[in-house]
């Protein structure tokens, strides 16, 4: 592993913004992470040994009989994992699934819906889904949906009781046994496992499994740790291996880990169920990251080298229920005019769309790539003064921005969304031969004109 450079320092920089707020909240309603079950799963992945390639990641996954891969319940981006990797294996081999996420006393009803008897919304009513799991129903369900089209069985393995600590070490004797079971079920199958990533400490579900299976090839697939990202993303690696028995594979930032959990806590402590998340917190703390990552004031009294009173420019955040239509209907309701076509376009293909003329930012759902390329626009719009951009050059400026934001706040997702401007800019900057007081130049660009702002962007490129 290579030591952290200042383009690296820079990239880190940005994202420790974005995630000091978050975790702050959620340490204040989540005693659970001061658990010692939970230190022993941090304790136990500090270090990795070696980037992994494409082609070394699918060795090491084929080669293994039983996949223990560790599931961040809050974050669809986990449970979206499990169904692309389910489909990959299935391609090769029978497969079968087991979650965490269904009580094994629930296996009946999970058999009835397995054998088309029943319907989506029933299976989950039975399952008591919403009150026994509470996390968000569509990616599971988009992963049971993958199992049935693609594998030969799916279980449930956990027990009661889910929300005692003290209690915890008991639902791995109670997974463990299960997943034996499956075993002898399937004896041919590679058997993926979906469970919560602090049990995937090599002494908590591991150990219980080596000891009842013990000549099975077992390897612990664990996504997007926080310790093995910090040290990976300067490396622009996609997957690290940790010894011969676990990996990890980084599909989403940290920000945008904890960031989902902060929806979940706020959904539990009070939000009713038919309202949309309220992503407002999320979209700030992106746009305060950004500022203060480029040497930006929340609170300069003048547009001149700073954008004037940020912290009260802030747009409003408006957060819209997933279903399709009902996305549709909301949105035309408060948009009128040019751009309104526009922007239903972009919430649809990127779930978020920011509106320089009201000010106002639609969000279905939280896709951190997405989300930080809207907080970049309405950056470079408070920092013009609030002026709308009126030309293609100015519009070129813009986009190169989104894309230099989206890219500094969520380094993995490379090309997300595509701008070559941004993308050198962004290079740029990491590389440090774009400063930070240049960059400031562009996102107040525009406000003496286009010309002006056309030459900056064009000078911002030759040294990128």
């Amino acid at each position: 592993m290579k030591a952290l450079t200042s383009g690296g320092s820079r990239r880190t920089a940005a994202q420790m913004h974005a995630l000091a707020a978050v975790r702050r909240e959620i340490a204040a309603s989540d005693s659970a992470v001061n658990s010692r079950y939970l230190r022993e799963f941090t304790q136990a992945f500090r270090r990795y040994d070696r980037v992994l390639t494409p082609e070394q990641l699918k060795e090491r996954v084929s080669s293994a009989g039983i996949l223990l891969i560790g599931d961040y319940h809050a974050l669809p981006a986990s449970q979206r994992f499990a169904a692309q990797l389910l489909e990959e294996l299935a391609r090769q081999r029978p497969v079968v699934l087991a979650v965490e996420a269904v009580l094994s006393r629930g296996q009946p009803i999970l058999d009835c819906w397995w054998r088309r008897e029943i319907p989506e919304q029933e299976l989950r009513q039975r399952l008591r889904f919403d009150r026994e799991w509470g996390y968000e129903w569509d990616p599971l369900y988009e992963l049971f949906t993958s199992a049935r089209d693609h594998a030969e069985g799916l279980y449930g393995l956990d027990c009661m009781p889910r929300h005692d600590l003290r209690k915890i070490r008991s639902r791995d004797r109670h997974a463990g046994a299960k997943i034996a079971e499956i075993r002898a079920l399937h004896p041919n199958a590679v058997i993926l496992v979906l469970f919560g990533e602090s049990h995937m400490a090599p002494q908590h579900l591991p150990a219980l499994l080596r000891s009842l299976l013990p000549e099975e090839r077992m390897l612990t697939v664990l996504q997007n740790v926080d310790s093995l990202y910090w040290q990976a993303v300067d490396e622009h690696a996609a997957a690290v291996g940790i010894g011969e028995d676990a990996l990890c594979v980084f599909n989403a930032s940290p920000a945008e880990k904890y960031e989902s959990y902060r929806v979940c806590l706020e959904r539990w402590n009070g939000t009713a169920d038919d309202e949309a998340p309220d992503f407002a917190p999320a979209v700030y703390n992106l746009i305060f990251a950004l500022a203060k990552s480029l040497g930006f004031r929340l609170d300069s009294p003048r547009n001149g080298t700073q954008p004037r009173f940020l912290a009260d420019l802030l747009p409003e955040v408006i957060s819209l229920k997933s279903t399709d239509g009902e996305v549709a209907a909301q949105a035309r309701k408060r948009l009128a005019g040019e751009g309104a076509c526009a922007t239903l376009e972009r919430l649809e293909e990127r779930k978020c769309a920011y509106v320089p003329q009201s000010n106002t930012l639609f969000i279905r759902e939280f896709h951190m790539p997405y989300a930080a390329a809207e907080a970049a626009r309405f950056l470079h719009h408070a920092c013009r003064g609030m002026t709308l951009p009126g030309s293609a050059a100015a519009e070129k400026i813009e986009k190169a921005l989104a894309h230099f934001g989206s890219r500094l706040l969520c380094p993995e997702n490379e090309g997300c969304p595509e701008d070559s401007a941004g993308e050198a800019l962004y290079r740029g900057y990491i590389e440090g031969r774009v400063s930070p007081a240049k960059l400031r130049q562009l996102f107040l660009a525009g406000r003496e004109g286009h010309v002006q702002a056309v030459e900056l962007l064009a000078a911002a490129l030759k040294t990128a």
